[in-house]
């Protein structure tokens, strides 16, 4: 009776392949927060900007969040819709202020 909870099989032990895609998603799991991380600074530091109602500061983080976005399609940490809405927005405020 006490034989029949332990009969479990033993763990299957993975293949390198896939132990070496396991350590390639959490390595670009990093890059990819990381960068993220970035840009919403980057659309933070634009929106202290437009709350002063620094033009030239402005401008300089509006060109930042821009690039990122960019970078960020083009490395494919974000989709191109998702890049295009996001510029847009930060235009629409840039030009309403």
């Amino acid at each position: 009776m006490a034989d029949e909870g332990s009969s479990k099989k033993p763990a299957k032990k993975k293949c390198p392949t896939a132990l070496k895609r396991i350590k390639q998603d959490k390595e670009r799991n990093l890059r990819n927060r990381s960068f993220k991380s970035s840009v919403r600074t980057a659309v933070r530091s634009f929106e202290s900007a437009l709350s002063t109602k620094d033009k030239e500061k402005m401008q300089i983080a509006l060109n930042a969040v821009y690039s990122l976005m960019d970078r960020g399609v083009k490395q494919g940490v974000y989709k191109r819709n998702k890049a295009a809405r996001t510029k847009a927005r930060v235009a629409l405020l840039q030009k309403s202020a």
